[in-house]
């Protein structure tokens, strides 16, 4: 009946969009603390869809399609979102808006180079070449553990350092993603401690909230 395909291999994709578009409508109606919690989950989600995703039995079609909808959903969850966030905590400065735009640039380029050396990668595996164990630039998932430990800076810091943090940290994340260096995937031990670090800047943020 529709389009696409809804299978487990893709059903965390969908969630974590789910709660990237949630996290932006609370970042519009004030709740910035629920935001970034949002935006967390949605990078836990992202984190652990791979794996969901390779345990499932898939076609071809089902597998380049995966790629295609996780570059989109990253787009609009660690790409859009956080500059959304950027607009609703009052960061609008000429400043700021030059650093969005060279933020979601960046993102975007790296998210399209990723698909491009997927492409090639699946080609030179049938080929029965080395798999590749490394990324190239920092992937744009990461801004769902910095943004939240800058905006937890906030918290134990002067707001004014927080203010000025903030788009510093948004430039230099948007300069690890295109630049050329590279960075081993995360497997086995770093994903436990991704979701450590994750559970701990959740209950940070929760535990100022009350």
């Amino acid at each position: 009946m529709f389009i696409g395909f809804y299978g487990a291999s893709v059903i965390l994709t969908y969630i974590g969009l789910a709660f990237a578009v949630v996290g932006m409508v609370l970042a519009f109606l004030g709740f910035i603390p629920a935001s970034i919690m949002c935006l967390i989950i949605s990078g836990v989600c992202d984190m652990f869809d791979g794996s969901v995703a390779r345990a499932c039995k898939r076609t071809e079609t089902e597998k380049k399609f995966g790629v295609q909808i996780d570059s989109l959903v990253d787009t609009v969850s660690f790409g859009v979102f956080p500059v959304i966030l950027g607009i609703c905590m009052g960061f609008t400065s000429k400043l700021n808006i030059v650093v969005y735009v060279l933020y979601i640039l960046a993102a975007v380029i790296r998210l399209a180079y990723f698909n491009v050396l997927t492409e090639e990668k699946t080609i030179f595996n049938k080929k029965k070449q080395e798999k590749c164990s490394y990324y190239y630039g920092l992937p744009v998932t990461s801004i769902a553990i910095i943004l939240p430990f800058t905006y937890n800076l906030n918290i134990f810091l002067n707001p004014n350092i927080f203010i000025k943090a903030y788009p510093l940290v948004m430039l230099m994340t948007a300069i690890l993603f295109v630049l050329n260096i590279k960075i081993k995937k995360p497997t086995g031990i770093w994903y436990v401690i991704c979701s450590i670090l994750a559970v701990i800047e959740i209950a940070i943020i929760w535990a100022a909230m009350r």
